[in-house]
C-alpha cells in the first residue's frame, strides 16, 4: 500500500502524536485526512493548514455512537490510524482506586477496538486497507510508574494480533507501534532517551509501505526489544526498581 493518495483516519489528532500523523501523511501525499477527535475545535490550527485535504471528525471511540457515526461519515478510507490513547501514571497497588485502570482500558483497548471493529468493514469496501494501531513497548514488559498503562497497551497488542488473523482474508494489512517514551507534552518529566513524534509517526507509515505488522520506533524501544529476546527477565527486574511513589 502506498500513502499518496491513500484517504486516511487519525483519531485523537488533536494532541501527543496524531498532529503529527496528520502532518506525515500530509507531506506523504495522502489525498483526504480525516481527523478525528471528542472537540472539533480543537483541530482549527490543524485544519486550516489545508481546509480542502484535512477534514475535522467529531469522534471520541469511548462512545459506541460516535465511533459508527464516524464510520459512515467516512466511507472512503482506506488507512485507518488509530492512535487516541491515554497514559495516567499509575501503578497497580500505589493507585488510590481502580479509576484510572478502567479508564484506560476503556479508551487504549476497548477503543481501539470498537474502531478496528466499525471500520473492518469500510475498509473491505475500498480494497483492504490499512490499520495501524499506536501501542507501547510497556505493552510487553511493565514499567510499575505507568503500571496499569502498560497492562492496557499490552491487552492492545494481543487484539492487534487477532484482529490481524480474522481481517487477514479481507487483505487488510494490521501494524502495532511499539515506541518507547516518546517526546510529548505528557513525557516531559521522563529522563531520555526519547524518539520524536515525527519519527513515531514517518517510521509507522514506512512501514505501512512496506508491510511490517511490529515496529519499535527510537533507540530506546529497539534496545528494549533486544533485551526482551536475550534475557527477559532481567528487564523486568530493572523496571520493577522504578516504583510510583
Amino acid at each position: 500500500m502506498q500513502i499518496e493518495g491513500a484517504i486516511a483516519l487519525v483519531t485523537g489528532a488533536n494532541g501527543g502524536i496524531g498532529k503529527y500523523y496528520v502532518e506525515a501523511l500530509r507531506a506523504a501525499g495522502a489525498s483526504r485526512i480525516y481527523a478525528g477527535a471528542r472537540n472539533p475545535k480543537s483541530l482549527v490550527n490543524l485544519v486550516a493548514v489545508d481546509p480542502q485535504q484535512i477534514i475535522p471528525v467529531s469522534l471520541d471511540i469511548t462512545d459506541e455512537q460516535s465511533v459508527a457515526a464516524a464510520a459512515n461519515e467516512c466511507k472512503d478510507v482506506n488507512l485507518l490510524i488509530n492512535n487516541a490513547g491515554i497514559g495516567l501514571l499509575k501503578g497497580f497497588i500505589a493507585a488510590n482506586d481502580l479509576s484510572s485502570a478502567r479508564a484506560e482500558m476503556e479508551v487504549n483497548y476497548f477503543g481501539t477496538l470498537a474502531m478496528c471493529r466499525a471500520f473492518a468493514p469500510v475498509l473491505n469496501a475500498n480494497g483492504g486497507g490499512a490499520i495501524v494501531n499506536m501501542l507501547s513497548i510497556l505493552g510487553k514488559v511493565n514499567f510499575p510508574i505507568n503500571a496499569s498503562y502498560g497492562a492496557s497497551k499490552a491487552a492492545a497488542l494481543l487484539m492487534t494480533q487477532g484482529v490481524r488473523a480474522e481481517l487477514a482474508t479481507q487483505r487488510t494489512l494490521v501494524i502495532g507501534v511499539m515506541p518507547g517514551t516518546v517526546d510529548t507534552e505528557g513525557s516531559k518529566h521522563f529522563p531520555p532517551p526519547k524518539v520524536s513524534p515525527e519519527a513515531v509517526a514517518q517510521e509507522a507509515l514506512q512501514a505501512v509501505i512496506n508491510e511490517i505488522e511490529d515496529v519499535y520506533p527510537g533507540e530506546q524501544a529497539k534496545a528494549m526489544m533486544a533485551q526482551l529476546r536475550d534475557d527477559p527477565k532481567a528487564l523486568e527486574k530493572s523496571m520493577a526498581t522504578m516504583l510510583p511513589s
